[in-house]
């Protein structure tokens, strides 16, 4: 079966079959507007032509959360072209990285977003096809979209990660993955035809765009797509949590997906006074490790708190507590469609629902295990633990990866910055510990900051007593850091970064609310 049988087979079938029987019914609802499912399955059908007929082929998406990105998204899955979803919060050299390892010829781009313009020499050209695209999408085609060999087969979606490095992996995905991905969600989450979504994360998240976008189309329910400054969020981390509780409450929702520092601040507001959700039945967390301490004070609160786990080489989530299984501490059971298997040194191998490769490398054994990097362990009831992490990238507790070499290398090309060792797991901004060379600290950081997509920002930093040498263990004789014993000489400071007001830097973002 090809591509473009599967996908008509399997989630844009869904969508038909809805506007058949309840052609009324709301299937995308903006703050402004909405779409029926008959209006939805038209509106696909036309701006998949209209691509097709410009002759685009591979579609990059760069766009705010919206009516308008959900319809380009499944129109290009109806159309059978290759759908690049690019995060708003990239920077431009990792949009610029994207856009010409994918090979993209046709950009589809919200005109409020700047654009990396090293990239474009030709005029926007607005997309006019249907009256809720117009003055809202411009497509962009790009003057000469580099010749690569191919994609590896059946994909049809290339989610790229959110940067453990300055040049972030694109994981090339099939439509039987993510629809496997979207059904298992479905029952685990026990949505119906009047459930109402509230996507609050951007789209361009895979988590949210099957979790939140095709998981709902599947039960015939309905998908509030609602630009992110209007459910608080801006950036890669920035939150009024505020305007989150006004659009959950507004909206109606039955469910939501948050990063751990949403859950706390949702959490934290409602413990201060402000109105809880009564609508809320389902919420999930991933994303990074949250703390059991914060999920027992969310579930006192009576809000209906899942934890679960996933990555974008098994299209998103693969365990998941729910309400007939759930166990704190843990991420839940594994969901039907994956296998999960502990390897001899703890590593986590998912199998069962796995991407197809990365761009610009090999194609994978579709068979082979998913090696997640992560450490973990299935108790005798079959719930995963997770107890840390292989490699030196972290989560922060908005759910982004970081690479600390990455943000260190940048830091100690400056002059005044002799060594940095960075830190930031399950914390919502990361800090530096600094052994300078010459005055200008914070100068220094501020001009790396602007440089880096807001996720991988230094918004705070303390002095180093010493190097880090292998004289007092912080540092090996090839001039590699030794984190662990860096992160417990500086602990006490560290934590104190948390606690103190912000310190302004330059370039950095403002701290969430």
């Amino acid at each position: 079966m090809n591509s473009v049988t599967a996908i008509r087979g399997e989630l844009l079938a869904a969508v038909r079959a809805h506007a058949l029987r309840r052609p009324a019914a709301i299937a995308l609802e903006g703050p402004q507007s909405a779409l029926s499912y008959r209006e939805l399955e038209r509106a696909i059908g036309d701006l998949g032509a209209e691509l097709r007929r410009h002759g685009s082929r591979r579609v990059a998406l760069l766009a705010d959360n919206g009516m308008a990105w959900a319809l380009a998204e499944l129109a290009c899955l109806d159309a059978g072209l290759l759908c690049v979803p690019l995060p708003s919060f990239f920077s431009p050299g990792q949009i610029v990285h994207a856009l010409r390892s994918a090979g993209i010829d046709t950009l589809l781009v919200d005109p409020r977003l700047s654009l990396p313009s090293p990239l474009f020499d030709a005029p926007s050209v607005p997309l006019d096809a249907l009256p809720v695209l117009a003055g809202v999408l411009h497509r962009v085609r790009l003057p000469t979209p580099p010749a690569i060999t191919g994609l590896h087969a059946g994909t049809c979606k290339i989610t790229f990660t959110s940067g453990t490095t300055g040049e972030p992996k694109g994981v090339c995905l099939g439509i039987e993955e993510q629809q496997s991905v979207a059904a298992a969600l479905l029952g685990a989450s026990g949505a119906d035809e009047d459930a109402r979504h509230l996507c609050v994360l951007p789209l361009s998240t895979l988590l949210e765009n099957i979790g939140g976008l095709y998981a709902p189309l599947l039960a015939g329910a309905t998908t509030c797509v609602w630009p992110l400054a209007d459910v608080g969020l801006s950036g890669a981390s920035a939150l009024n949590v505020h305007k989150l509780l006004e659009a959950i409450i507004t909206a109606r929702a039955s469910s939501v997906i948050l990063v751990p520092q949403m859950l706390l601040a949702l959490v934290s507001a409602i413990e201060a006074g402000a109105p809880r959700p009564v609508s809320l039945r389902f919420i999930a967390v991933g994303g990074a490790s949250v703390s059991p301490a914060l999920l027992q004070r969310a579930i006192a609160l009576g809000l209906p708190v899942f934890e679960g786990y996933g990555l974008s080489e098994c299209a998103s989530v693969v365990a998941l507590n729910r309400a007939d299984a759930q166990r704190p501490d843990t991420v839940g059971k594994p969901l039907p469609h994956v296998q999960i298997s502990i390897a001899g040194d703890g590593e986590i191998l998912v199998t069962g629902s796995s991407f197809r490769g990365y761009v610009g490398e090999a194609p994978r054994d579709r068979g082979q295990a998913v090696a997640t990097g992560d450490i973990g362990y299935l108790d005798s009831d079959g719930f995963l633990h997770i107890t840390g992490r292989k490699k030196n990238i972290f989560v922060t507790s908005f759910g982004r990866n970081v690479s600390p070499d990455w943000v260190e290398r940048e830091l100690c090309l400056h002059p005044a910055i002799a060594q940095a060792a960075v830190f930031g797991e399950a914390a919502p901004f990361n800090v530096a510990v600094i052994v300078a060379r010459a005055p200008g600290i914070d100068a220094a950081i501020a001009a790396v900051n602007r440089e880096l997509p807001d996720y991988a920002r230094i918004r705070k930093w303390i002095a180093a007593s010493a190097p880090f040498t292998p004289a007092n263990d912080q540092g090996t004789a090839n001039s590699r850091l030794r984190r662990a014993q860096i992160r417990a000489a500086y602990a006490s400071q560290i934590e104190s970064l948390y606690q103190d007001p912000p310190r302004s830097i330059q370039g950095s973002e403002a701290a969430p609310a």
